[in-house]
């Protein structure tokens, strides 16, 4: 689908034309500059490498979106999958595809790093939610040099299709398909007409739900997660703000209780969080100390805090929202949020640190959180002294506003950041209150599930008896809202059900199952007698036979 591996990568040539270009007239430049056009100020001429590749160079620019426009017609309900491979005469940015109603709205559509003497690959897309033209335009704020563009596309997809492609991805990434042989323990014959019965034990991909402290109030609430969930974050249990309201008074009952709940449900919690960046959520002490007061009270903050649950959580969000606010680099140095990754590593050494961002996979006009500037983050974080084998994870909240999501941009920035090889986690997933509501979460916990380097996802939702009101899984009596009815559906649809079938002729049975751990039991068809065993299928098992023998 896609030049994965080089997406956090310059190259020398440009990569190849995606889907043949797609909708773009002539999409290589091999017939020069035909099908585009100038827009704003400056000139766009033919460029050609010395190996004889042509491509289009933007030139004489003097405004950010200057350069080459090709006009486009888009058709409501489409999603369009967009890529360019781009390349600066001078200098570095980031560079950004833009498309142009005719109303002259901008809609952004995604962006990569770009520079100097190599080729990057700039991925993005949309959902049309008009049928009309655009223009799509190329936007750099980098106006000293020249922008060259080559092997353009722009792939259209309707709703079916783009829901084909993920369920293929499901088969790739969320199943393995394997042999189960079947034979007797005496003489190792095979078994033909063995029974085989496997019954699911556990899932293999975490889907889980954020959980708040009236969980300890309610047995209805209690039943109502630990019939749906193994996975749980703390909305606000752990923060410093809760834990510590008045200085010097540290208070757990809270996290310590629902932890303890999570630990006899077999939940496996997040630990959210040791900072937040934003100046409005530090506790109310916080804002007024002096930088060397702060830099007391948050070492002991994360002493506290990391040490007390040290090897019981499965994730720390070391520092939430750290693309959009520095309130301790501001006071404490640019390194700040470095250095705390690096002790919390210390404090808590077999448990992945995850940065935690909002806007990332959501909102495209976010110049803040975008992906390119996450990697930027993620490189930051990893260049401090004792920080370049942290075990670090790509959190992305996933906070949707009402309103259809783009798909086709949240899979370009998951993309982006899966290439960097770290585990991403969904780790906030909700969507504001509007008509088709339940559909768009189903929509987006698709879209995340489905993809590759999407190894966990959270959804920041929850009953009505709880005080969850964006996202509402449940009303006041934990009976089903739309919402709550999707939930239900994916935990069973992505799930293997429990299976009986026979061995054949060489004991044998091929099947495929959905990652996770089963109980597998084999009955000999004429003794009766039978035998069981616990396996875990990963993607490690795929194409392998699993042996099974009976006494």
């Amino acid at each position: 689908m896609f030049d994965y591996i080089l997406l956090n990568q310059c190259v020398v040539q440009p990569g190849r034309t995606h889907y043949g270009g797609g909708i773009i007239v002539n999409p290589e430049f091999n017939h020069g500059i035909e099908g585009w056009t100038t827009f704003g100020q400056g000139v766009i001429k033919e460029g050609m490498s010395e190996e004889g590749n042509r491509f289009v160079v933007a030139h004489r620019r003097t405004r950010s979106l200057d350069g080459i426009s090709q006009k486009v017609v888009l058709e409501e309900g489409m999603l369009y999958s967009f890529s360019a491979w781009i390349q600066l005469s001078d200098g570095s940015d980031t560079v950004a595809v833009v498309f142009r109603t005719s109303h002259g709205d901008l809609i952004h559509g995604g962006k990569a790093a770009a520079k100097q003497g190599c080729w990057s690959l700039l991925k993005g897309g949309l959902v049309a939610n008009f049928s009309g033209t655009v223009d799509i335009l190329i936007q750099s704020k980098n106006t000293t040099g020249d922008i060259w563009i080559d092997n353009v596309s722009l792939q259209p997809f309707t709703k079916q299709q783009w829901r084909s492609h993920q369920a293929k991805s499901i088969d790739k990434v969320r199943r393995a398909k394997f042999r189960f042989k079947v034979t007797t323990n005496a003489n190792k014959t095979v078994v033909e007409g063995a029974v085989i019965s496997i019954n699911h034990v556990e899932s293999g991909f975490p889907f889980g739900c954020g959980m708040n402290y009236h969980i300890l109030q309610s047995t209805a609430y209690q039943d109502w997660f630990a019939l749906r969930f193994k996975f749980a974050t703390f909305t606000n249990e752990m923060k410093w703000y809760t834990t510590e309201k008045v200085q010097g008074h540290e208070n757990y009952t809270l996290a310590d209780a629902m932890l303890s709940f999570a630990k006899l449900n077999g939940i496996s919690v997040r630990g959210h969080n040791i900072f937040w960046d934003n100046p409005k959520q530090q506790p109310g002490w916080v804002k007024d100390l002096s930088p060397e007061e702060l830099r007391i009270a948050a070492e002991k903050r994360i002493l506290s805090v990391v040490k007390r649950y040290s090897g019981q959580l499965i994730a720390w969000d070391v520092m939430n929202e750290n693309l959009h606010f520095h309130f301790f680099e501001d006071k404490l140095g640019e390194n700040a949020s470095a250095f705390y990754y690096y002790t919390a590593h210390q404090l808590d050494p077999n448990t992945t640190m995850f940065i935690n961002e909002y806007n990332t996979i959501e909102h495209s006009k976010d110049e803040t959180a975008h992906a390119v500037n996450y990697m930027n983050k993620l490189e930051n974080i990893l260049a401090f002294p004792g920080n370049k084998d942290l075990p670090i994870g790509i959190g992305l909240q996933g906070h949707f506003g009402a309103g259809e999501p783009n798909l086709a941009y949240m899979r370009s920035a998951l993309d982006i950041l899966g290439s960097t090889g770290y585990p991403i986690w969904l780790t906030e997933v909700d969507i504001d209150k509007c008509p088709n509501q339940a559909k768009y979460l189903e929509d987006i916990l698709w879209e995340g599930y489905t993809h590759p380097a999407v190894k966990g996802i959270i959804i920041f939702a929850g009953p009505e008896y709880a005080g969850f009101n964006v996202t509402t899984l449940a009303d006041r009596d934990f009976k089903n809202t739309e919402a709550g009815d999707v939930v239900d559906k994916l935990i069973r649809e992505w799930k293997t059900e429990n299976l009986q079938f026979k061995a054949d002729n060489t004991g044998s049975s091929e099947i495929s199952l959905f990652h996770g751990e089963y109980n597998v039991t084999a009955k000999h068809p004429v003794t009766d007698s039978s035998t069981s065993q616990k396996i875990k299928v990963t993607q490690n098992i795929s194409g392998k036979t699993v042996h099974i023998h009976i006494d």
